[in-house]
């Protein structure tokens, strides 16, 4: 069973007569506005994790609370006394223009001792252990790229424990515990440093580079959506109902269905990347049909549905209705993603170049001859 140090206990009374110290079990927030992202961060004390967030550029909010278990509005007590599967984290919201979800896990590695599978420095039990919590594909990508470049950094002799789970539930704790670096700098100070945490911190982070993500988790361009009447100029009727309010054009008569030329397929609102034609199969519905997307972090899922009967996606950054992704596709993926062509704009691999998707181009050129 869970025990905080007795030392890490008093530290935290030094506020007691001025806070409550019972948890209500709020309700989860609100989901986040138009063009913001969350990152959802299990390290240890969530008080230490959230101070590492809540004046950083691009973040929008920080929450401290609890993931992971399978009890509903759980207390700090009950988490703490253990039997809730819960972790304490912290929901970050962010502006993905501003910071990218790749430098919120740069910031969050260097707060953590990512191979520590029991807790975080005084604080032991699974409450305290560390995970990224991601919400779809996109994120999933970037966090295992971002985990292999702490791994492959030569940092550490022993193994990364930090897991990549999918996301649910989070659960708020009560007000006390809301930026509490901030309400009681000095027992924070004092806990950080007694805890263990700002001693490691500064003998294994200080110095350290940023880490070396894949090219594909890096700052994307600048993709946005037009306003609604701009829309209603540039698309047709078909092509606004589809992207906008979810509709589905007919199969067997629509333009892609059966384009067999090499390219790529973007998003017709916002013209972020979507998918190409190497992916591209004949999976005789009469809708373009993908195994994958050309960029996982454009293509998002809708959550709450089962694969098996169709998930909706969407574009990251327009928001548009693409169609939905379904687990009866062919090798490799065993996915198909049956998509709108009311919602792609195709651009043929000669034109790559001139259309500003250059640096795709080398995807579509022959082989070298022997």
């Amino acid at each position: 069973m869970f025990r905080r140090p007795l030392c890490l206990v008093f530290i935290a009374a030094l506020t007691a007569a001025a806070c409550s110290s019972a948890d209500s079990g709020q309700p989860q927030p609100a989901p986040s506005p138009a063009g913001v992202e969350t990152a959802l961060l299990a390290g240890g004390c969530f008080w230490c994790i959230e101070s590492a967030f809540l004046d950083l550029p691009g973040v929008v909010e920080v929450t401290s609370g609890f993931t992971g278990g399978h009890v509903s509005n759980p207390t700090y007590e009950q988490v703490g006394m253990g039997g809730t599967g819960h972790f304490e984290a912290v929901q970050v919201r962010f502006d993905p223009a501003k910071i990218t979800y790749a430098e919120i896990l740069d910031v969050y590695w260097r707060q953590i001792d990512p191979t520590d599978p029991d807790g975080q420095f005084a604080d032991r039990g699974p409450s305290y252990r560390t995970a990224i919590f991601v919400g779809d594909a996109a994120q999933r990508q970037i966090a295992e790229s971002s985990k292999q470049a702490v791994t492959n950094s030569g940092w550490f002799d022993k193994p990364i424990v930090t897991e990549i789970l999918a996301s649910g539930p989070f659960y708020p704790a009560d007000e006390h515990h809301q930026k509490y670096c901030k309400k009681h700098p000095e027992a924070f100070h004092a806990y950080k440093v007694g805890s263990g945490r700002a001693p490691y911190i500064e003998k294994t982070w200080n110095g350290k580079p940023p880490l070396a993500t894949s090219p594909a988790v890096r700052k994307p361009k600048a993709y946005s959506k037009p306003s609604d009447a701009e829309l209603k100029k540039r698309l047709t009727p078909l092509q606004y109902e589809v992207t906008q309010h979810g509709a589905t054009e007919a199969a067997f008569s629509n333009p892609y269905w059966d384009n067999h030329a090499p390219g790529i397929y973007v998003d017709i609102v916002s013209g972020e990347p979507l998918f190409s034609s190497r992916d591209k199969f004949d999976s005789g519905t009469g809708w373009p049909s993908f195994t994958k997307p050309l960029e996982a972090a454009h293509v998002v899922e809708t959550t709450g549905m089962l694969r098996a009967m169709g998930v909706e996606v969407h574009s990251r950054y327009a928001g548009s209705h693409l169609g939905h992704v379904f687990e009866d596709g062919p090798a490799p993926t065993g996915l198909r993603y049956c998509i709108d062509s009311a919602s792609l704009r195709f651009i043929p691999a000669e034109k790559l170049a001139s259309e500003g998707y250059g640096e795709y181009a080398s995807r579509f050129e022959p082989p070298p001859s022997r």
